[in-house]
Order: C-alpha cells, then structure tokens, then sequence
C-alpha cells in the first residue's frame, strides 16, 4: 500500500491535533502536525534529510509567526516589514524550496482574493476548515493527481482575481520595460534590500549618482517609495541580484 505523508500546518493546537487524530485513521495516511511556519520548515527539512518527504501539507490560510528570511515567490500583501506571515506566504516559500509538495489551504472562510492568491504561490487547492473528512480526503488524493481543487462558489470570484492579477502584471511589465540597464539593476538592488550606500559601493557609483537613479526609477514606475517600487518589480518577475556569490572583478583583481 502507498501510504501518503501529509503534514498539517495550524496553530490552532485543538483543531490540528484533532484533524491529525482524524486523518491518522486512514489506512493510507501518516499525519504529523505543526503548529508554526518555522515548525513547519524544520519538519519539511528534518523529514527530506531522513529520506521521506512529506507528500501533501494543509495550511491554515490565518497562520501567523515570524520567519525571519523568508522571502515569498510572489508578491504577497500580508507579509510585513517585520517578517510576519501568514499561511499563503508559507506555500510560496515552501513551493520555493520544495516544489514536489502539493499544498492545500484550509481557510475559515470563502475568500476569492486570497484564494487566487494561494493559487499564485502555488497552493494546489481551497478548502473550508468545516468540510467533512470525505472531502479533505478526496481532495488530498485530487492534488496528488496533479488536480487544483476550489469551492465551486469561489470559481467565478477567483477567476476574476487572477485576470486582474494578469493585467497588473503586464502593465507592470511595461513600466519596467520603460527603465534603462543601469535603472533596472539598481531596481534588482533595490529588491534585494540594499541602501543606496550599499548600492553604490556594488555598482562604483556615487551615493549621488544612486540617488538620481532611484528617483528616476520610482518616476518611471509612477511609485513613491522605494516598497512600493519593489511591490511592483516582484509583479513583473524582477528578481534580485544576487548576494550570495557576489564576485566582481576591479581593477584585474577578483573582489568577493
């Protein structure tokens, strides 16, 4: 028998131990729980390490906790300057990481916004907390199909959203379009966090020069702020510049 490894993701203590309990009865089923985005990422991590990955995780579209690093892999509205993060923000990240997990939302409400939103980290379906075992179980063998599954009364509402999301893409696609190289890479900086000072010592340019660059940008994209600028580059699939193996080479010599 293939046993599916499901890990559920609340820190509602009761319902998570209860739905755990419930899914546990299944022949079929392994269940753990977690009561956190970082308990979560540990079990995902401590569980690949050890040769069994999870195959499917239910996450409380509510979830809060702080997850410090944590970068979505798109735009998502409820994720705070202080890292703070709700349950669609960890299916982006745990997508990121881990695209081979299939992920379903449990939500205590119907909610065409943040539905399509988990659709657009990559959440495979939209379930309510209340539905019955029957349908969380057919909906948890449905994603392992390769099936997206939603409430049928939230088809119409989130198909609105993601066209809407569509159209904000392309027309933030065209404003970016609209930046010089120069203006563009210092846009990537930008999204990765960097200050002008930091901005100007990777591009050896002036904190001046910076500065007219990031007027420029925020003028091109019609923002006021450098989040907002940001906010928008993720909207057009702007990525950051990467940190992480930063080598430059000045004056023949290689500068890590």
């Amino acid at each position: 028998m293939v046993r599916i490894r499901v890990l559920v993701v609340d820190d509602h203590r009761i319902f998570a131990e209860s739905l755990a309990a419930a899914l546990a009865a299944e022949p079929d089923v392994d269940v753990s729980a977690a009561g956190s985005g970082p308990a979560a990422l540990r079990s995902l991590e401590r569980a690949a390490a050890e040769g069994r990955r999870y195959d499917v995780l239910l996450v409380d579209a509510d979830l809060g906790g702080t997850m410090p690093g944590l970068r979505p892999a798109v735009p998502v509205q409820e994720v705070g300057e202080d890292g703070l993060v709700d349950g669609i923000s960890l299916v982006a990240g745990v997508r990121s990481a881990q695209p081979g997990v299939r992920i379903v939302v449990l939500a205590e409400k119907d909610d065409p916004r943040r539905a399509a939103l988990a659709l657009q980290a990559g959440a495979s379906g939209w379930v309510a907390k209340d539905c019955s075992l029957s349908r969380l179980l057919s909906v948890i063998r449905g994603v392992l199909r390769d099936e997206t599954h939603l409430p049928p009364a939230l088809l119409t509402g989130v198909l609105r959203e993601l066209t809407a999301a569509r159209k904000h893409r392309t027309e933030s696609e065209r404003l970016v379009e609209s930046l010089t190289p120069r203006e563009r890479e210092v846009l990537r900086c930008m999204v990765a966090g960097l200050g002008r000072k930091a901005v100007a010592e990777r591009l050896y340019l002036s904190p001046h020069t910076v500065r007219t660059h990031m007027q420029n940008v925020l003028g091109k994209l019609g923002v006021h702020s450098t989040l907002a600028a940001v906010a928008l580059a993720r909207r057009a699939g702007v990525g950051p510049v990467d940190l992480a193996n930063d080598v430059v080479e000045r004056g023949g010599q290689q500068l890590a």
